[in-house]
């Protein structure tokens, strides 16, 4: 799965790397090297031009930089709290899903990161007789931008008005693939990354059917990612910053 994620790119550095039309942001989000569920998040989206409300299809598509909440709210949920429990959706089944094949049918998107964290249990045991978890961080190894497959949804607010700006809540999801060899070793599955290449066949709202679109998803090549072990500071959402993702010192050689 990916449950936690670094993302501290400014705004300005994702719009020439995605080459963004617009921006959509109302205040810029501070660099965040532990991204955790509910919290916002960059999103790059491809919407229509002239739509005035989130649902129109009028005018051409650009691609466009938002702010979204990690984690999915179907736009038929009667509750906005079960988007706590879709952080991720899975590859093999993303297209059946009640809760995903329509944003995979029409609302996909690219959620930038630095890198993702996975924990891997060591033979270490704590006071209660379980294993205890060693983070890793897992990034491209060329030190580049990691392009996570994910999908969006807005969800309608049934008690707001319809002049209310926070009638709408958009969020979202990371798609997740078996991990490739390099990483598998730390934890099975992993987010889905779309290729540069790829990136506007897949955030092209008029998209192929789910098998082509499915087509564009492939895990990491062999190789492109590194990971390496770091902080266990990482484990507690209340620890910020770049240390965090600092490989820690390798062991003295006896």
């Amino acid at each position: 799965m990916c449950g936690r994620y670094a993302s501290s790119r400014k705004p300005e550095d994702l719009v020439e790397e995605f080459e963004i039309d617009k921006v959509e942001v109302k205040e810029p989000l501070a660099p965040d090297f532990n991204v955790a569920p509910t919290k916002q998040v960059y999103a790059v989206v491809q919407r229509p031009t002239d739509a005035e409300e989130p649902g129109d299809k009028e005018g051409p598509a650009e691609r466009q930089l938002r702010t979204l909440r990690w984690g999915l709210v179907p736009f038929w949920a009667k509750d906005p709290g079960i988007g706590n429990k879709m952080i991720n959706a899975r590859m093999e089944t993303v297209h059946e899903k009640p809760a995903y094949r329509r944003p995979f049918a029409s609302r996909r998107c690219l959620l930038p990161a630095d890198g993702y964290f996975e924990w891997y249990p060591t033979e270490q045991r704590n006071a209660k007789g379980k294993p205890v978890k060693q983070p890793f961080f897992i990034r491209p190894a060329d030190g580049g931008v990691l392009a996570m497959a994910g999908l969006y949804e807005i969800w309608k607010d049934p008690t707001r008005d319809e002049d209310d700006p926070q009638r709408f809540l958009w969020t979202c999801t990371v798609i997740t693939t078996s991990a490739e060899d390099s990483v598998g070793h730390i934890h099975d599955r992993m987010p889905l990354m779309v290729p540069r290449e790829r990136w506007s066949a897949w955030l092209d709202p008029t998209g192929g059917s789910a098998e082509d679109l499915k087509q564009l998803l492939v895990p990491a090549a062999p190789g492109r990612l590194e990971a390496f072990p770091v902080s266990t500071q990482v484990n507690s959402v209340r620890n910020n910053g770049p240390e965090l993702v600092e490989p820690l010192p390798a062991e003295p050689v006896s």
